[in-house]
């Protein structure tokens, strides 16, 4: 679901050409989801294998991830662990979200409404752990290092790119690693100029926002950040303050200022929620400062043609002529990187 707060953060469009050499890290999870969510047929349907097994992240793990390796840059994917106990309030939204778009999909099949069929599947999309376990293998066979967080992948990914000096930016569509103090967030990462989506193509552009940008223009600190997200809506509580947007939720941090402060000026709508959608600010305020994170070397693998070949032709019948192709271009790479090191060598 992710932070809300696009309308007030500034972001410019940014050349994807300059990333080269440089380490993204990846939040996997919500890649994934974007791969599920896009990569299907024209009624809406998935990618599936003979058996019928979901393959659509496979082939968008595969395609971008090419494309990004040939620009020369060095990707890290980093994969959630155990989720925090209060994200359960998200998962439960999410949960009726999708029963709600599942009723409605078979109303529209029912009606053979193609368009309508394809806007509500792509809110059907499910990661299972069998999905999970074989991205995982064909990314470290294409070369990219794999990161399993011990919780959440987002938070442990801005603690990547803000500890670690070589590591230059979050990649994610949510704003979510700007609470957990990333200091550049990549969204759009991908060489494709249009996405699908049940209402047509729109174009796509690579942006990047600066934490620093951000705090600057909106004159607040990262625990204001942090107390801005809270208000509008974070995975911990989802439901934010009753009518209190973006705009809102800034012009009551910059006024109140302290943590404190901001949420006892709010602390009469707090207690007027219902149970299930009421919150303890602290416990969410300290996830997004303190989150459990680990350190991580990383040791960039050579590329394993035979092992992608197994998972994708093999496995699910993928045209082994298309994936022979992307193969080649990975090889080439590799041929580049050895001649690089032997000049150097020299």
């Amino acid at each position: 679901m992710g932070l809300s707060i696009r309308d007030i953060v500034p972001r410019e469009e940014f050349d994807i050409s300059k990333l080269k050499g440089k380490i993204i890290c990846v939040d996997a999870f919500n890649t994934l989801y974007q791969f599920l969510s896009s990569v299907r047929q024209m009624d809406g349907t998935p990618l599936q294998d003979s058996e019928g097994r979901i393959t659509s992240h496979l082939s968008g793990i595969l395609y971008r991830n090419v494309a990004l390796l040939s620009l020369g840059v060095k990707l890290v994917y980093v994969f959630d662990g155990k989720a925090p106990d209060l994200k359960a309030k998200t998962h439960k939204k999410r949960k009726e979200v999708k029963d709600q778009a599942k009723e409605k999909y078979e109303e529209a099949k029912q009606e053979e409404d193609i368009a309508a069929m394809r806007k509500y599947s792509s809110q059907l999309v499910r990661l299972d752990d069998d999905m999970v376990r074989e991205s995982k293998e064909l990314l470290e066979a294409m070369g990219i290092f794999v990161v399993q967080a011990p919780s959440e992948g987002e938070a442990e990914a801005s603690y990547l790119a803000r500890t670690k000096d070589e590591v230059y930016a979050v990649a994610s569509q949510d704003y979510d690693s700007l609470l957990f103090g990333a200091p550049y967030l990549i969204q759009n990462l991908t060489l494709a100029r249009k996405r699908k989506t049940p209402s047509g193509y729109i174009e796509v552009k690579t942006l990047l926002i600066k934490l620093s940008d951000v705090l600057e223009k909106l004159e607040i600190n990262r625990d204001q950040l942090i107390c801005l997200g809270i208000l509008v809506g974070t995975d911990y509580n989802p439901k934010g303050v009753f009518r209190v947007g973006q705009k809102k939720a800034l012009e009551i941090v910059k006024e109140f200022k302290t943590p404190e402060k901001i949420f006892e000026s709010v602390k009469d709508k707090i207690d007027e929620m219902d149970e299930e959608d009421g919150f303890d600010w602290k416990v969410i305020f300290e996830l997004f400062n303190n989150h459990e994170s680990i350190d991580a070397d990383f040791d960039f693998g050579e590329v394993d043609s035979e092992k992608i070949k197994e998972i994708l032709v093999g496995r699910h019948g993928f045209s082994e002529e298309r994936i022979n192709n992307q193969i080649a271009k990975l090889d080439k790479l590799g041929e580049a990187k050895k001649q690089k090191g032997l000049e150097e060598w020299f």
